[in-house]
């Protein structure tokens, strides 16, 4: 009898001690966190716009790519995207969980990408010591991290051949201190940012000048020309002429990187996220809302991201081939030479509206994910002291940040409205080139 009873509690044993836990379940707001981590070293760094969403783009393929790999609902960007390499799963790694090697992709690329990189490392370390306090083995983490690595290194391969290092290499950009172009504005006379970001490889774009919006008015000082008219519309709307309301939008927007203020003999440097950070924060708020699993969420996060990098080079191919003078510069010039924006005037030309462009781009492929209605809440900047905004819909949102930038004195109107164009034009590219690579 007792020979009976050990053989069945051997049983027992054996049967529990082939049961392993399962690890524990990712989510969304795991991915947020890395973007929210990236968003703060990018404020460190006084990383400009346009190479933030370089930044974004490349730190979420490394963790899109791991996903594709493991879950059979996500295509690869192989095909889909330009250049964009065929990755194979390495045989050598196993006993890794896709979910974390993904989100470790994600900071090991990041820390190789941004100037700081080491704080997201820091990060990294820290994300680690949760994983462990909720159960992850350090087995499978090893696993996970040798994974996540194979895969950044060929994402970074990726993002080294895009053409971006070349920059450095090119003449230094001279203004051209002709009537009408653009020039540097006070008070830190800022040096041009990013004059031939145009050169970068795109995602899904042909070419930068592959939706080139109409020619912005002609620059003219004749009081009755269409120029000289949104020269005294900006005017107008100075100081006493922005209601509350508009003053209040046109600060929830502002996202200035470069943004200083005069402290007597001084400037300070005023610490902002950026266009692309403030609309990935974005992406994440209706991620969480909407309960999104973790690879849908890291699919909107790398579309988005995609569309912002690719809506910056068709801005910025306008930007530096128009070369516009701001209202900054022309109020001053021909009315009033007292006259200061609502803004600050950022370092690079006027047409076409960086927010009009990258915010129409977001918004499209937003409310292809979760809706033409999706009411939420931008709480993105609330770190920052700006309180949030209710919204009930992704194309109210980009509407009111093009608008934006005209109420905060830094825009002329056909920037904005144009701007608004070539932003769905982008965000519509990318839907397309995503759903039906081969007819695109």
């Amino acid at each position: 009898m007792k020979r009976n009873i050990s053989i069945a509690l051997l049983g027992l044993f054996a049967i529990t001690g082939c049961h392993k836990t399962p690890p524990p379940q990712l989510g969304n707001k795991d991915v947020g966190k890395v973007i929210s981590q990236m968003a703060a070293v990018m404020i460190h760094d006084v990383t400009n716009p346009p190479l933030a969403s370089r930044f974004f783009a490349y730190t979420c393929l490394a963790g899109y790519e791991i996903v594709s790999q493991n879950d059979k609902q996500v295509k690869s960007m192989h095909g889909i995207l330009n250049d964009y390499p065929a990755i194979s799963t390495p045989k050598q790694i196993s006993g890794y969980n896709s979910q974390l090697s993904a989100l470790l992709a994600m900071y090991e690329t990041a820390g190789k990408l941004q100037p700081s990189g080491s704080l997201m490392l820091k990060n990294e370390d820290a994300f680690l010591d949760s994983c462990r306090a909720i159960g992850f083995s350090n087995e499978m983490i090893d696993s996970s991290k040798s994974y996540a690595k194979f895969i950044s290194k060929k994402i970074l391969a990726y993002a080294k051949a895009d053409g971006y290092r070349k920059i450095s290499n090119y003449p230094r950009y001279k203004l051209k201190r002709t009537p009408g172009s653009w020039d540097l504005t006070p008070p830190a006379y800022m040096l041009p940012v990013e004059p031939y970001f145009n050169t970068v490889r795109p995602f899904t774009l042909d070419s930068a000048a592959q939706f080139v919006p109409d020619p912005p008015v002609p620059f003219s000082t004749d009081k009755n020309s269409a120029f000289y008219k949104f020269l005294q519309l900006s005017y107008a709307k100075s100081g006493n002429g922005l209601k509350q309301e508009e003053k209040d939008i046109a600060n929830f927007w502002d996202c200035n990187p470069f943004a200083v203020q005069n402290d007597g003999h001084m400037l300070i440097g005023l610490k902002k996220i950026s266009p692309g950070a403030h609309w990935m924060g974005i992406a994440n708020i209706a991620c969480k809302q909407s309960k999104a699993s973790f690879s849908k969420t890291l699919e909107v996060n790398t579309v988005v991201a995609v569309g912002l990098m690719d809506a910056f080079i068709c801005c910025w191919d306008d930007k530096y081939r128009t070369n516009r003078i701001r209202p900054e510069t022309a109020i001053r010039q021909y009315i009033d030479p007292h006259w200061k924006p609502l803004l600050q005037t950022p370092p690079f030309p006027e047409y076409i509206s960086g927010h009009s462009v990258v915010s129409s781009t977001s918004a499209v492929i937003l409310t292809h994910y979760f809706g033409d209605n999706f009411k939420y809440t931008d709480s993105v900047e609330i770190s920052y002291g700006v309180p949030p905004r209710h919204f009930s819909s992704f194309t109210q949102a980009a509407k009111e940040a093009a608008i934006s930038r005209f109420w905060g004195g830094i825009h002329f109107m056909d920037a904005i409205d144009n701007g608004i164009i070539q932003g769905n034009k982008v965000g519509k590219r990318v839907l397309d080139k995503l759903n039906n690579p081969k007819g695109s």
